[in-house]
């Protein structure tokens, strides 16, 4: 199992409809918005890091309003 944290950049007031669309993705367990460098951080459970990076790169930076994603895979 690989466990990621996804750091989201949104669009000035698209945090809280984000946080909804990104919170349905299938891959994602959970997300929440934080205050600092970035407005969403997503918890993303996949069986392959292969998985982790297809729902990053398809599925996330495809709404409307993601500016960055920065991703961190969990190691232990």
């Amino acid at each position: 199992m690989v466990h990621a944290f996804i750091m989201v950049k949104t669009a000035a007031g698209k945090s809280e409809g984000l946080l909804a669309e990104i919170g349905d993705l299938e891959s994602v367990a959970d997300a929440h918005i934080v205050a600092g460098n970035y407005d969403i951080i997503a918890e993303v459970d996949a069986s392959e890091v292969y998985e982790v990076l297809q729902a990053v790169s398809s599925s996330m930076r495809g709404l409307d309003g993601v500016t960055e994603t920065k991703t961190y895979i969990a190691m232990g």
